[in-house]
């Protein structure tokens, strides 16, 4: 269990976090109706669905491109001036506190955790478990030894479970300076996190505006739609966006999932909202969280952006082991 201890602030009471444009996570008796409902139509996915892709990263790339690795659900390799960066590093077998149950992976991460290059920074969004994986943070610790910067009280958990993680807890629109003129700023987003039964809320969530030389990177990791409103102020104050990287999936049953994830027609909103140039999809086919089938993120935004009329290739979903330049 995580818990931030600071001052109250406009999205902080001292006890819990909250988002002023956003709602509170459901209850536990909606949550119990989701699991346990009579009218509960969750799809079956494949035990396996491996990629046809591998990458093996180069060790640096230097100048202004950027090179995006996709290792699966939303964990990214990201190289640029010589930095590599790493978004919710996820290797293990399942996203779950336990090793023996919960969601585990339909396919091997796109990058062989021996095959990764140094590393020097890790960016950690939030506390659930498939994106804050502390077996992956603790061995790249020992390995790599990267900075992690999280926001506010991720940090407790991670020192908790290693000492030698180096966590760097930040709130919302703190800027970071990376090395080598990249940046990345924390931004506000429609979500929420917990990793125990008594700690929800008690850490907070973050998307990351990564400042590269090919332009300024948009990463969205866990998201409602709500309104529209984070993506439109991150328009205003971070704007023009190169690239977003956006989550089209864990989306089903909508009563339940919409306030918190996403579905595809909501992230091509999302597009148009903030304004980026380009789109890359994460958030689907490796870990069944919700009810919709293995295919059917992919399959949703295809129809989204026919029915935007906007070409197929300006929001693009990679499978694990491909690899995007800007």
């Amino acid at each position: 269990m995580s818990k931030y201890d600071g001052p109250v602030s406009d999205h902080f009471d001292g006890k819990q976090f909250f988002d002023p444009d956003g709602v509170p996570p459901k209850s536990l008796g909606e949550v119990l109706r989701w699991q346990f409902g009579r009218d509960r139509q969750r799809q079956a996915w494949p035990a396996w669905a491996p990629s046809p892709h591998a990458d093996t990263p180069p060790s640096r790339v230097d100048g202004g491109k950027v090179r995006l690795s996709f290792v699966g659900h939303v964990s990214w390799l990201i190289q640029t001036s010589g930095l590599n960066i790493l978004v919710d590093p996820v290797w293990s077998e399942r996203a779950s506190p336990v090793s023996f149950a919960g969601p585990k992976r339909r396919n091997h991460p796109g990058i062989a955790f021996e095959a990764l290059p140094p590393i020097d920074v890790a960016l950690v969004s939030h506390g659930h478990y498939d994106h804050l994986d502390l077996e992956t943070l603790s061995k790249l610790s020992a390995s790599h030894a990267p900075r992690v910067i999280t926001p506010l009280g991720n940090d407790v958990a991670m020192r908790r479970a290693d000492a030698a993680i180096k966590a760097e807890a930040f709130d919302w629109h703190d800027r970071v300076e990376l090395g080598s003129g990249i940046a990345v700023t924390l931004v506000p987003t429609r979500h929420w996190t917990a990793r125990g039964l008594f700690d929800r809320n008690r850490s907070l969530w973050a998307s990351f505006v990564l400042e590269t030389p090919a332009g300024k990177i948009y990463i969205v990791c866990d998201s409602g739609y709500g309104e529209g409103t984070h993506f439109r102020k991150v328009a205003e104050k971070h704007g023009p966006l190169r690239l977003a990287i956006l989550p089209i999936g864990a989306y089903e049953p909508r009563w339940f999932m919409k306030d918190q994830h996403m579905n595809p027609a909501d992230a091509v909103k999302a597009l148009a909202d903030c304004g980026a140039e380009q789109a890359l999809a994460h958030h689907h086919g490796t870990f069944q969280l919700t009810d919709e089938a293995i295919d059917a993120p992919v399959r949703d935004l295809h129809a989204a952006l026919d029915e935007a009329e906007l070409p197929r290739e300006k929001f693009v979903a990679l499978k694990p082991g491909q690899v995007f330049e800007v």
